[in-house]
């Protein structure tokens, strides 16, 4: 009867010490869980991963840009024509536009059969614009060399490049400050203000 007992003290003891085992090996499992369930996935180089940004499109901020016509001689069969010379000109003001493309036009032509009749030394001493009035002041170059037909054009190629934003404008053409009523040693007169119009009705070239 002792015998039967003892043994039944063993087998409870040690049904105690595996639950005590597999209740430590089972919380240090667990713990074990946890703890890789925190660790960090590893960081990985594959751009495909990689998250992109959104690309941010500026907006276009609005042209500076302004188109004047230049205006040269070419010889015809008849005569000699006004052709014009579209050119883009970095400008916010109608004046500032205007001013750029007098200075391409004393410059000369660069290419082409187009021709100028202004003397090369011509300078661009001021620009005033009032209203649909157009003042240009130019240096006393302007009124040496060539004979009628030369005079007329270079007219035709001041007023219509004055008026390459207006064509309507009225223009007054000035040497060294001052409004010019003849022109040359032939005498051409200029009756002032000048316009598209009148130009065609009494210089025709």
């Amino acid at each position: 009867m002792k015998d039967q007992q003892g043994s039944n003290r063993i087998s409870s003891g040690v049904i105690a010490a595996v639950s005590a085992a597999v209740v430590a090996v089972g919380g240090g499992a667990a713990w074990v869980a946890s703890q890789s369930g925190n660790t960090p996935a590893p960081l990985t180089s594959n751009p495909s991963q990689t998250i992109k940004q959104p690309v941010q499109v500026l907006p276009t901020p609005p042209s500076n840009q302004q188109t004047a016509n230049i205006y040269w001689l070419k010889p015809t069969e008849k005569g000699v024509d006004l052709v014009p010379q579209p050119v883009k000109i970095a400008a916010t003001q109608p004046n500032q536009a205007l001013e750029a493309a007098f200075q391409a036009l004393l410059a000369g032509p660069t290419e082409g059969t187009e021709s100028t009749t202004i003397p090369k030394d011509t300078k661009l001493l001021g620009l005033k614009m009032d209203n649909d009035e157009i003042h240009v002041n130019l240096s006393e170059d302007f009124t040496s060399g060539g004979g009628s037909t030369s005079m007329m054009g270079r007219v035709g190629q001041v007023v219509y490049t004055a008026t390459t934003l207006n064509p309507n404008a009225k223009v007054y053409i000035e040497v060294n400050g001052k409004q010019l009523d003849v022109l040359g040693g032939e005498g051409v007169e200029l009756e002032q203000p000048l316009t598209r119009e009148s130009f065609k009705e009494n210089y025709p070239l």
